[in-house]
Parts: C-alpha cells; structure tokens; sequence
C-alpha cells in the first residue's frame, strides 16, 4: 500500500445547476511532491488524504453543506478503503479509463444502497452500459473535448436515460448559454467569473447604498451618517437587523434598533458584511452565489495568510478587503478603475486590484491560482508570498469555514 504524500494541494471547482446555484464542489488533491494527481499514485493514498482532511477539518468546513465530487480510480472503486468517505455528502467521479464491467455495476449498485452518488467522468454513451444508467447519477461531459457542435446528438441519447448530464470545461457564458439550450442540468468550469462585455452604464441603486456604506465604513464616518445611509434603504436594514439578531453572531439581547444594531456588530464586522452583501443585492441566489462564495473564500483566505505571519491588523484587514473587491468588476461588469472611483481606497490595495502589484498583488495571485487549482503556478507564487503549503492549506479550509459560518443569518 502507498503511503500517504506528506504535502498536497487541495482545490474545489464549483458546481452550478441551471440558476446557477452551487450545489457542489470537485475536490482536486495532488501531490505537491510529483506532478501528477494523487489518484495516479496509490488509491489508499487518495483515499488516506481525504479520508485526513474530512475528518480532521470537518465535511462541513471543506464543502459547507454542499456535495463533494472525488475522483475515483477502479483500485480505489472496488476498496472497502472507500467506504471511510462520508456517504450522504459524496458524489463518487468514476474517471474515463474504467472499464464499466459487470463487477463495476455490481460496486456501484452497492455503493449506491450506502448513500454514495455516482457520476461518470468524460463519459460517452453506449446502449451497452444501460444497466449502469439505472444506478448512476450524473454523466459528465467534457465540452472542450468534445465540442459544443457535437454536445446535441449525445444529449439526445442521454436523455432517454434518468441520468443528470453535467458539462464540465464551461469556461465562456456563451458556452454556458448553448449548453444551458440543449438541457444540461449541471455546469462545472469559471463561465461566472468571465462577463461577456464589460459595458454596464451603471450600478444598480442597491448597490449604490452599499458602496455608499462601505465608503462611509473605509473613513470611520459617524454612527449617525452611517444610521441614515441604512434608512434609506429598508431591504438593507432589515437584513442587517436579521444577521445581528442571528445565533451566529452570538448577541446575548435582541437588536430592536439601526443604532443599536451598527454600534453592537462594530465597524469591521460591518464593513465585511456590507462588502460580502454586495454579491447579493437582488439577485435570487442569495448565499448560493458563485461570486459571493469565491469572493467570501478568497478575502478570509488572503486575511489568514497574513495573520499566519503575525503581522498587524490593518495589513490583514487590507487583504480581507482587496479579496472581497477583487470580484466586483465581474459582479457590476464595468471596469475596476470604475469601481475604485466610487471608494476611498489606499494605493497598496488599488495596485493589488489593478495590476495585481505589491503584496496584496501576490497574495491575490495565490488566491486567485488556488481557485484555479493552477498547482503549477501556485508554488513559484507560494515562495514570493513567504507562505508554506501547511499553511496554505490550513488558510484555505478555515477560510471554506469561515465563509459557511459568517454568511448563513
């Protein structure tokens, strides 16, 4: 049996149905000994570090009530190794080069009467696996390998199956918008993040205020002017009155009053649930954002790896902020000198959020590259940044945690 690498990259890659709600995470885990995937290496090793991560750090914290899709070699398919994997939050990704055998089909029958689900990677359909589609959950499709001009046909026999059809590699909203067309149920790849054009001749009034809020936060503007900022917006108000009112904020009174409400929570609390709300305004996915969830991750993971550092406050609560930013250009689809126009911002965090300069710049970098389980630019960026892969790790799941936590009133 391998033993268990001592370093690993952990990454997630979103998950979104066709309201595009995350409905769950792919966990990437590589070696960062080798250049190669820990599941080409022993299937006990793959199975020891997320066995190791789930239980030490939580499922909850890793996936934040959402599904884990993990990919799974035949070795590691047909291993009792498995089943230390918590079920009800598991989808298991059999990966392309499996052959779909009888002993396969019995495997996933069983695994499927423990909780687990199912997904076929890369998959292509043939009417001899008929038998797997009754037990299966999801057939992925890779768009980039196959092509979009080909995706119609596969659909079509798809459908005549029970199975949820993802396609996987969605990197462009017009990608996104065929595959939406043809009845794709689920989408894994950053479409979210690139905007089609970036021409939006104005931000919404909603957002307006918080802007508002949060320029008034940045220079320590009075109780009172904060207060009458909130008044004019009720949706606002009440939504703040909800989170300081909420167990997770763990006040020992109920808040009845704006006042009471802003003075309890404090400026920098505030301040982070203004920049976090920013991600929602209107929109009907509410905490199921993609944006909000990439933005909430990336600001506390950037926030930790500079309080790892023992470094003061104010530089961890810049990098908190340059984080949440660093997706509003996408969110608003105007330009981020735009954005930085509407607030009161130091230089450090303007170069961080315009050219990725300085050591917010960096650490935006590492952020950014974690997201995009780009393992190979992540060590070059990790020794710039004078942080550890432990620590790295350790920042990422806290901050998965953190975002959970924080955002759920």
């Amino acid at each position: 049996m391998g033993s268990q690498p001592d370093k690993f990259f952990l990454g997630r890659q979103p998950i979104l149905d066709r309201k595009q709600e995350i409905i769950g995470f792919e966990l990437l885990f590589r070696s960062a000994e080798f250049n190669y995937a820990i599941y080409d290496n022993s299937s006990h090793a793959v199975a020891s570090v997320i066995s190791t991560v789930l239980s030490a750090f939580g499922i909850e914290e890793v996936l934040g009530g959402k599904l884990g899709f993990i990919n799974i070699h035949r070795d590691l398919l047909l291993s009792e190794v498995l089943e230390l994997i918590p079920a009800q939050q598991t989808v298991l990704e059999l990966l392309e080069d499996i052959p779909l055998d009888q002993q396969v089909v019995e495997r996933c029958r069983e695994l499927r009467k423990l909780g687990f689900r199912i997904a076929l990677d890369d998959h292509e359909y043939s009417t001899e696996n008929e038998e797997l589609y009754g037990i299966v959950n999801i057939v992925k499709i890779d768009i980039r390998k196959t092509g979009i001009e080909d995706l119609p046909a596969i659909m079509e026999k798809l459908r005549r199956t029970q199975v949820m059809v993802l396609a996987e590699k969605v990197e462009k909203v017009e990608q996104f918008e065929a595959c939406f067309r043809m009845g794709f149920d689920l989408f894994q790849g950053y479409f979210f993040e690139r905007p089609t054009v970036l021409n939006k001749k104005h931000i919404d009034a909603s957002r307006m205020v918080m802007l508002k809020l949060l320029q008034q936060l940045t220079v320590d503007a009075s109780i009172a002017e904060i207060e009458q900022t909130f008044r004019v917006n009720p949706d606002l108000s009440y939504n703040l009155l909800r989170l300081v009112n909420s167990v997770g904020v763990g006040m020992r009174e109920k808040i009845k009053t704006l006042k009471h409400a802003i003075v309890m929570l404090g400026n920098k609390q505030l301040r982070r649930w203004i920049q976090l709300s920013l991600f929602t305004g209107n929109d009907s996915r509410g905490m199921n954002h993609p944006l909000l969830e990439m933005a909430a991750v990336r600001g506390r993971l950037m926030e930790i790896l500079v309080k790892q550092k023992g470094r003061q406050d104010d530089l961890a609560d810049a990098a908190f902020m340059t984080g949440i930013l660093s997706l509003l250009d996408v969110l608003f689809e105007i330009s981020m000198s735009d954005i930085i126009e509407h607030l009161n911002l130091s230089d450090e965090i303007s170069d961080a959020l315009i050219s990725r300069q300085g050591q917010l710049g960096l650490l935006l970098s590492l952020a950014e590259k974690s997201e995009a389980t780009d393992f190979e630019c992540i060590i070059p960026l990790l020794i710039q940044c004078n942080v550890t892969l432990d620590q790295l790790l350790t920042a990422q799941l806290e901050s998965f945690n953190w975002r959970t936590i924080f955002m759920s009133p």
